[in-house]
């Protein structure tokens, strides 16, 4: 039996992580900011769901929660960094709120929460860090500038953090998601107050819309490569997941190669002349 630690599992991964881990037998302390939508895992699991009440925005309650959860449970063998969500809109349809809480919630809660219990994982002697990204901190979109900012960023911090933890026998993993069937895109999505004047960038609409079609991601096939990924060793850094997003990545990630690639001589002409 494995003991997890889930942020965010009333909806998307998290939930169908919880659902699969909880059959096989293991123990899940999961975070919701309200138990309605896990009532079933409360009812059906009293011994190994232990549902916590969070919001990833208050750093005390993340660290009280991380905190309490190692002391009452002893080892936790995979924490996972899940609670998140989008939001649409172009930079000059944003408000000042919105850009605060966005990054509050997927970047500073994120890592707080993976800060917190790192002294625990580091003390056990191992474990493994899961950290919900998406292909998106690979690819930028128009319209999307806060979440990729948040996941642009959340991916830099876990790319140095695996370095520093692999002395510890800590495996850090990003997990980037293409379009799934979740509530991410069909719920829990934020959208901004648009401008006629930004309409070209407004295509994301008919994403969100789930009658103009589904996306090709299935979210429980995908929470069983993520708990999969836990028995790899080493740990995988990156795994993506869904052809679309394998590709979009491959493809982006070429042409930032090459047009790095066009510029040694500019490079080099500003360094200081080899003595």
């Amino acid at each position: 039996m494995k003991t997890w630690l889930i942020t965010g599992v009333s909806s998307g991964f998290g939930y169908e992580m919880t659902k699969i881990l909880l059959e096989k037998g293991d123990r899940v302390i999961g975070t919701v900011r309200v138990k309605d939508k896990v009532q079933g895992f409360i009812d059906k699991y009293p011994d190994t769901f232990d549902c916590q009440l969070l919001d990833v925005t208050d750093v005390h309650k993340v660290q009280s929660v991380v905190k309490n959860s190692f002391e009452k449970h002893g080892r936790i063998d995979v924490i996972v960094s899940n609670a998140g969500y989008g939001l649409f809109g172009c930079v000059e349809e944003l408000s000042d709120e919105q850009i605060d809480h966005i990054i509050a919630t997927n970047l500073v809660g994120s890592i707080q929460f993976i800060k917190t219990a790192l002294p625990y994982l580091r003390k056990q002697g191992g474990g493994r860090i899961i950290q919900m990204s998406t292909y998106g901190a690979q690819v930028a979109f128009a319209a999307n500038s806060m979440y990729h900012a948040t996941k642009f960023g959340i991916e830099g911090f876990c790319e140095a953090l695996a370095q520093e933890v692999k002395q510890f026998g800590i495996g850090v993993t990003m997990v980037e998601p293409g379009g799934a069937r979740t509530e991410f895109r069909y719920g829990s999505a934020k959208v901004a107050e648009l401008m006629p004047e930004y309409e070209s960038c407004h295509g994301f609409l008919n994403m969100l819309d789930a009658s103009k079609g589904l996306a090709p991601g299935d979210p429980v096939k995908m929470a069983e490569r993520i708990i999969e990924s836990t028995d790899k060793e080493p740990a995988p850094l990156r795994m993506v997941l869904g052809s679309q997003a394998l590709s979009s990545t491959v493809a982006r990630l070429r042409e930032r190669v090459a047009d790095y690639e066009t510029q040694t001589e500019l490079a080099a002409s500003t360094d200081f002349p080899v003595e």
